[in-house]
């Protein structure tokens, strides 16, 4: 933890009842803390001095549901995201096997949701021979494999899509098909770098991997440059348990910046998929075999999985995208005590929003992805679309929010969240049920971590902009472009800089 003095910054509130300086003022951070704030602020010893010449000053910022090893993946993978056909897919495949015949392909992006029709093997097998193939869908939810990649995988050959539990149970194995995965030390710092310029201090990950036993090694060998909050799954859970290891403690060999997180549990599928749990059927089930999507757990295994981490003293993370796994979410946690969030909470009924507040669960939520998800929703769910990414009913009701990207199905870019929360749109439309909108100071709220404006006591963890984040502009669509292009002038953790941008001098 490092000493910084930033002279000349401007506060921006935040919580309801804040009010800020009218004047810039200098902020003073002691060993990872802000000491004090104020005009004149005498220089901390051994501090770094840095004139901020009327900046703005907020906490720093947070993704709060990220796949980091995906994420440091998908920048080496085929970018799959402008496949609008399974034609146009297997046409990119086909051409990357004649670049390089030799080396597997590994796809992602792909939303197969808004194909006309299912894919089959067999149609990836004619344009990729003997060459593996994997394209992962871009809600991480399933996975396309020709037939030769489905065999080095152990996986029964079939002609269909891997999906849900058996994908997530296979997916550590892709190493054995690519040799060297691209998750080095060095991949993941050049990520946490570009995190650190968009002002990012801390990360939760939910990678499928072994957790926080893998972050040890990885922090001493340069990835130590912000906050991380480290999950776990049921399949690390008896280790993590084993070794006594509670939300929020340090992890081993690492220092406080590094913390155990929450046991992750995915209790449905995505919308993409068409897997997602919900209590009405989708608009297109005949083409389902669940029409209403499904579960991936019973509730007597949910609740036992919540159980035995609230009673290890660790917090729960339960993925839950369908109203009906959201329902059962909240029943379990009533009936065993746990404590945490809901992940994604994208199809929720009013009264389902209410038992959150009643209970004290957070909503971890993402909002670029009703971006993504807009045109789906209205195909698939046209009859309750108006309770998708119902952020306005649950800060109404009470429930804290956390803003986050689950990169890498969205861009982890806190501010491009922000202006989705904000806008919902990003294009010329208008926007998506904007009475479920939030106001740029709200969405910033929901970004740090439950921060307040910058004061004594405040976490070291600073980002100055070169903008207003708060600024009235001339409508909405301008203030979101404005906050999607958020200038980030400077980055710092525990009062280390870990990010200088091009403005400051």
């Amino acid at each position: 933890m490092s000493n910084l003095l930033l002279r000349g910054v401007r506060l921006v509130p935040l919580a309801p009842g804040e009010t800020a300086p009218d004047e810039p003022v200098d902020v003073a951070v002691e060993h990872g803390v802000v000491t004090a704030v104020g005009p004149g602020l005498e220089r901390p010893a051994g501090a770094e001095e840095i004139a901020g010449l009327g900046r703005w000053v907020v906490p720093g910022l947070w993704d709060q549901h990220a796949h980091l090893a995906q994420w440091t993946l998908t920048s080496q993978r085929l970018d799959l995201a402008a496949a609008r056909t399974p034609e146009a897919a297997t046409a990119m495949v086909a051409e990357r096997v004649a670049e390089q015949p030799e080396l597997p392909v590994i796809g992602w992006g792909h939303r197969a949701g808004v194909w006309d029709r299912d894919v089959t093997v067999s149609e990836l097998d004619a344009v990729s021979g003997e060459t593996p193939v994997v394209l992962i869908s871009g809600d991480g939810h399933h996975a396309w494999l020709n037939t030769t990649a489905l065999m080095h995988l152990a996986l029964p050959v079939r002609d269909s899509v891997v999906r849900e539990t058996e994908w997530f149970a296979v997916y550590p194995r892709l190493a054995t098909l690519v040799g060297n995965d691209g998750t080095s030390p060095a991949a993941y710092r050049r990520m946490l770098e570009t995190a650190a310029a968009l002002g990012v201090v801390g990360l939760t990950d939910y990678e499928f991997s072994a957790g926080p036993m893998d972050w040890a090694e990885r922090w001493h060998e340069g990835c130590d440059l912000l906050r991380v909050r480290v999950a776990t799954y049921a399949e690390g859970l008896d280790d993590v348990l084993s070794a006594g290891l509670r939300t929020g403690d340090t992890l081993p060999d690492c220092d406080p910046r590094a913390t155990m997180g929450a046991l992750k549990i995915i209790s449905d599928g995505s919308l993409n998929t068409r897997t997602a749990w919900c209590c009405q059927p989708y608009a297109d089930a005949h083409r389902l075999e669940y029409p209403a999507g499904q579960p991936n757990l019973s509730g007597d295994e949910l609740r036992e999985l919540q159980t035995r981490a609230h009673a290890g003293g660790l917090e729960v993370a339960t993925h839950a995208i369908g109203d009906a796994a959201l329902a059962e979410a909240l029943a379990a946690y009533a009936a065993t005590g746990a404590r945490g969030s809901i992940e994604h909470a994208q199809l929720v009924g009013r009264d389902d929003v209410r038992r959150m507040a009643e209970l004290g669960i957070r909503a971890s939520v993402q909002p670029a992805h009703l971006l993504d998800d807009r045109d789906l929703t209205t195909r698939i769910w046209p009859d309750r679309q108006e309770r998708c990414f119902a952020f306005r009913w649950m800060l109404e009701d009470g429930v804290e929010l956390a803003l986050g990207s689950d990169a890498p199905v969205s861009p982890l870019d806190p501010w491009l969240a922000i202006a989705a929360a904000v806008h919902r749109t990003a294009d010329e439309r208008e926007p998506w049920h904007p009475e479920q909108a939030l106001t740029p100071r709200e969405a910033l709220a929901a970004s740090v971590d439950g921060q307040p404006m910058v004061g004594p006591g405040s976490r070291g963890d600073l980002v100055l902009l070169d903008a207003d984040p708060l600024a009235t502009r001339a409508d909405d669509a301008t203030t979101a472009r404005a906050l999607r292009e958020m200038p980030v002038a400077l980055t710092a953790v525990a009062g280390e800089v870990v990010h200088r941008g091009g403005s400051l001098v």
